[in-house]
């Protein structure tokens, strides 16, 4: 499913107009970004699941093409975990 798909959706389940529920599908957007800005934040939609920032440390991997060992930085990652209810 895609960007425009859902909000095709949503604007014939909710009997709105497509511009209204392209606005609805960007402020949810927006809101769960703002959730998660901060490292350890999370953001619950129940029956839905969790998003969660966490830090992924710092770890060795290889280049596939070469074998040469490198070093991956450290970055903050978004987490997902599904609802029990979701599945």
């Amino acid at each position: 499913m895609t960007k425009a798909d859902l909000i095709e959706k949503m604007a014939k389940d909710a009997g709105i107009t497509k511009v209204a529920a392209g606005e609805a599908y960007e402020s949810f957007l927006d809101g769960l970004k703002g959730g998660l800005k901060t490292r350890g934040s999370k953001v619950t939609l129940v029956e839905f699941g969790t998003f969660k920032k966490v830090y992924r440390k710092t770890r060795k991997g290889r280049n596939p093409q070469t074998g040469e060992q490198i070093k991956i930085k450290g970055r903050n990652v978004i987490k997902f975990k599904a609802s029990k209810n979701f599945t």
